[in-house]
């Protein structure tokens, strides 16, 4: 499945899920300007995923519908690229890995096969947009979108800490 998402400038709002056709398939609510969490809705409607921040945490939590965790995301330690690791209770762990300064990911499972894609398809100045190909059969796209959301979270989070650090 290939979907197509996006973050809000100010991470607020609903924005729209699309599939490779440009058709709708389902939404985002991004929760709030203030803090990182957020709802993914199917095609028609129905809430899929939600994914945050814990209490005073770096990691990220996804929930189903009815709120039961169904995984966890962090960031690893990588030399010269990027590495996150997301623990799927019960289906096993996926590395999310792209080079340092690629837009291109993979999502790799225990064994090492790829078994879903993306890009960040966003310009310099625009908040972010994925394009997600999913070929996996243990992870729904709905919670990937949750997933990369998270990743993107972390990203900036990063970024601030950076910025807040060096005076920017």
């Amino acid at each position: 499945m290939e979907l197509y998402f996006r973050d809000n400038f100010f991470n607020s709002g609903l924005t729209d899920i699309l599939d490779a056709s440009e058709g709708h398939a389902g939404s985002l609510d991004l929760k709030s300007a203030f803090g990182a969490s957020l709802d993914v809705y199917g095609p028609g409607g129905e809430l899929a995923y939600s994914g945050g921040f814990g209490f005073f945490s770096s990691k990220w939590t996804v929930s189903d519908a009815s709120g039961q965790e169904v995984g966890l995301l962090r960031e690893r330690m990588a030399f010269f690229s990027k590495k996150y690791t997301y623990e799927a209770f019960g289906r096993g762990e996926y590395d999310i890995l792209s080079p340092a300064f690629s837009r291109e990911y993979e999502v790799v499972d225990g064994e090492g096969r790829q078994v879903a894609r993306f890009d960040q398809v966003n310009g310099w100045f625009s908040s972010g947009a994925f394009r997600l190909e999913n070929r996996s059969e243990e992870l729904d796209s709905y919670e990937l979108v949750a997933v990369i959301m998270g990743m993107h979270a972390i990203q900036k989070r990063d970024n601030a800490r950076r910025n807040q650090i060096n005076g920017i």
